[in-house]
């Protein structure tokens, strides 16, 4: 039997080794996938630590990686779009169930089944994809870019694009500018928003949102932030506020620098309850606060196209390489923000 390494998280230890398994075989409606790429996330690292816990999985032990590209390696049975052996490709970071009653509706699944949470990802030498998840990518996009896509890339656009539809001109302020809100800031700048004001604790972050695109970068713990945020949007506060760093203090510090009719997105993730302590001013100006998570295939869709077309680069977003083999590594590097990076990549 054929064997590969793979990255595997042990939920009942907490423990992480990569391992030898057996290759998986591709069932009816599933593809082999070789891996080239695989994006390491903060999501990753939860999963690990047990502050994510898998709702589907029906196992103790799990593949990570849900952000994954590389080459259709053999084709299951049963097969509907034509994929081909050799096409290069991206996966969706996750499935529908296809059972739920808004799935049968044609809406969006409420039982969503994320790659490398609920069933096995690619940090791995083979993958296996259902196929309606394969996205083909051009041959200018480079798989590393890729990979990255759906996740790092995809959740900010739909907080920007669909959860609250930023438009040209308006204010945006961006809490938390790593792996998933420096993103946020390129692709402001690209629908016009103005000012977009990034804001993080770390200089370096800072430094970086200014080099992709942020007009002002600010440090949260400065007494005058404040009064920096007001005198940015002439006094009129925020069109929208995103929270990418899931800390509840930065919930408290954007609300009230919202204009008429601002918006609060959480796209952050945490375990603390969710409270705003603004009083009435919350209500006389019609502010809003939105949940947001994740991303849409079709989202994913667009970005391959702007990415591979040249209108968005994404090869600034690439910290560096690691070898899969040195997979606790790069878990390393990124828990401990060595080298401050947007997305570490595995290479089997």
């Amino acid at each position: 039997m054929d064997t590969m390494l793979a990255g595997r998280v042990h939920l009942d230890t907490k423990k992480f080794l990569v391992e030898e398994i057996p290759v998986p075989e591709p069932g009816p409606g599933e593809v082999l996938i070789e891996v080239k790429a695989a994006g390491v996330c903060l999501s990753d690292l939860h999963l690990i630590d047990g502050s994510i816990s898998p709702v589907h999985l029906k196992s103790d032990v799990l593949t990570l990686g849900h952000e994954i590209s590389g080459d259709v390696h053999a084709l299951g049975p049963g097969l509907k779009r034509g994929l081909a052996v050799g096409t290069r490709v991206a996966l969706q970071a996750g499935q529908p169930c296809r059972e739920c009653a808004t799935c049968v509706r044609g809406g969006r699944c409420t039982s969503f089944r994320g790659r490398g949470v609920d069933y096995d990802g690619g940090w791995s030498q083979y993958t296996v994809a259902r196929e309606d998840t394969v996205v083909p990518i051009p041959d200018a996009l480079p798989f590393d870019q890729a990979a990255i896509i759906p996740d790092a890339v995809s959740t900010s656009y739909a907080a920007l694009v669909e959860t609250v539809q930023v438009r040209s001109a308006q204010s945006v302020g961006i809490w938390g500018v790593g792996g998933v809100g420096a993103h946020a800031v390129r692709l402001a700048r690209m629908m016009g928003a103005s000012p977009i004001i990034a804001v993080d604790p770390l200089p370096g972050a800072r430094e970086r949102a200014l080099a992709f695109g942020a007009d002002i970068a600010l440090d949260p713990t400065d007494p005058g932030f404040a009064e920096a945020v007001l005198r940015a949007t002439d006094g009129m506060g925020l069109d929208h506020a995103f929270d990418f760093a899931g800390v509840p203090r930065v919930r408290e510090q954007a609300s009230p620098l919202l204009g008429d009719h601002g918006a609060l997105v959480l796209v952050g993730i945490t375990m603390e309850p969710l409270t705003i302590s603004e009083k009435m001013t919350f209500n006389l100006k019609n502010k809003k606060v939105y949940g947001h998570y994740g991303s849409s295939f079709e989202h994913v869709y667009e970005l391959i196209r702007l990415a591979g077309s040249g209108r968005l680069d994404l090869a600034p977003s690439i910290t560096g390489h690691i070898p899969l083999a040195e997979a606790s590594e790069a878990i390393h590097r990124l828990e401990h923000k060595i080298g401050d990076p947007i997305r570490l990549i595995l290479v089997p």
